[in-house]
């Protein structure tokens, strides 16, 4: 969604203008008679393709495997035969589909199904009847004739889904059961370079009558929401670096560390360390986290404790992590894609989708697995009609997850629009 806020139907109303163009002043053909390009829209979020959809006969092809990709849809080419196999998931059920080019008649689950079109190679990509596309594999298309635009609406798909609790997330702690992990943010490192539980904005909060921090703990993992205890500090004052560059302090909080998760009944970690790399020295910064994070995940292992990572987004101006190095230690980064917008844009305004989509990309170019990755979403920047843009983009790089900062916002607005989706995975 655009920064000025316009919903769905705007934008796309917008994007046909945009590709209607203007005829040159010497043309007498008028402009309603232009046809703007074919383009596909997935999920809310333009998509392009090594090779363009076409019309033809009054039939929408679109290039199979590229499209297949996105939706997790295995697919394999037989070029003797020119056959495609594709396998994907369908409502929970395994579904095998077998297409040869220039019939037009498929197999589905082994019987003969009819095809409004004949698949076609296109420089070296096989297109394939949108329509079919979408009933064999779970998501609703359509066309518009008048904008020329494909769109395309992924089917529901389970992924892990993770709820950051700080404090004033009490009043929605019903919403854990849905979530896979949930990171209580009680704790942070302070300017000293030591590990607390007290402070003005993360601290180990009171009991609530007969609810205890602890108890909320053990009542998350009995949901089958993986308690993580979230770490948070940030190198405003330079604290972070004094503490990674002492030895003593380094220690001295791992070890911390360690402990209040064992001794809570953690079953994981979420690091959350910002402002790296922004003044400093952005190789020098990285050398620190990745030596303090390779003790902490070896320290946190030998006890059965998951590790995770809360890390700046790769296209923003924090260059202190060395992404692939950390995803070797961590089980999973969790990617803060938001705060894109400048200083002084009104809250609620939905960070742009290309800027999350970039930082996507330069992750899993960057050779890190997208089944380590958790595209991390802020709801409090996010709407009802925006948030399940974001969820399409983490679905349609087949990332591990994705995580809402924070569960204070998680009302029944946000569950419904969210739960439309995506669902839990349930591990």
């Amino acid at each position: 969604m655009n920064r000025l806020g316009l919903g769905k139907k705007a934008m796309i109303a917008v994007m046909g203008i945009t590709l209607l163009g203007s005829p040159s002043l010497g043309s007498s053909v008028s402009a309603t008679a232009i046809k703007p390009e074919l383009s596909m829209i997935l999920d809310d979020v333009p998509l392009t393709l090594g090779v363009k959809p076409m019309l033809k006969n009054n039939v929408t092809l679109v290039p199979f495997r590229a499209l297949a990709n996105t939706l997790g849809i295995a697919v394999t080419w037989e070029a003797k035969t020119k056959t495609i196999y594709a396998q994907g998931l369908v409502d929970g059920v395994i579904r095998n589909v077998v297409l040869r080019v220039g019939q037009k008649t498929a197999s589905v689950d082994g019987k003969t199904v009819d095809l409004t079109a004949a698949p076609m190679v296109v420089n070296n990509q096989t297109l394939i009847p949108l329509s079919f596309f979408g009933t064999q594999f779970g998501a609703k298309v359509s066309w518009s004739k008048d904008t020329n635009i494909i769109t395309i609406v992924s089917p529901k798909k389970a992924m892990h889904l993770r709820a950051f609790y700080a404090l004033g997330s009490f009043g929605q702690r019903a919403r854990i059961s849905s979530m896979d992990s949930v990171a209580f943010g009680w704790t942070r490192i302070n300017e000293k370079g030591e590990l607390t539980l007290e402070g003005a904005d993360y601290y180990w909060p009171e009991a609530a009558g007969e609810v205890t921090p602890e108890a909320l703990v053990q009542d998350s993992s009995a949901q089958g929401a993986k308690p993580y205890l979230m770490v948070y500090s940030v190198d405003g004052k330079g604290e972070l670096t004094k503490m990674l560059s002492d030895e003593t302090l380094r220690n001295t909080s791992i070890d911390h560390i360690v402990r209040l998760a064992e001794d809570t009944r953690f079953d994981g970690v979420l690091l959350d360390f910002e402002g790296l790399g922004l003044w400093l020295d952005p190789l020098g910064q990285q050398k620190l986290l990745n030596d303090y994070v390779q003790v902490l995940d070896a320290k946190l292992e030998a006890k059965g404790v998951k590790l995770s990572l809360a890390v700046p987004p790769p296209n923003s101006n924090y260059k202190g992590y060395d992404y692939k190095t950390l995803a070797t230690y961590a089980d999973d980064l969790v990617i803060m894609a938001y705060d894109y917008n400048p200083k002084g844009t009104p809250d609620h305004t939905p960070e742009p989708n290309t800027k999350v989509e970039e930082a996507i990309q330069m992750m899993v170019t960057a050779g890190i697995p997208a089944e380590k990755i958790i595209l991390g979403i802020s709801l409090w920047n996010e709407t009802t009609e925006t948030v399940d843009d974001k969820l399409g983009l983490a679905k349609r790089y087949g990332l591990k997850g994705a995580s809402f900062w924070r569960l204070t916002f998680y009302g029944n607005d946000f569950a419904n629009a969210i739960d439309r989706v995506v669902e839990k995975v349930g591990e």
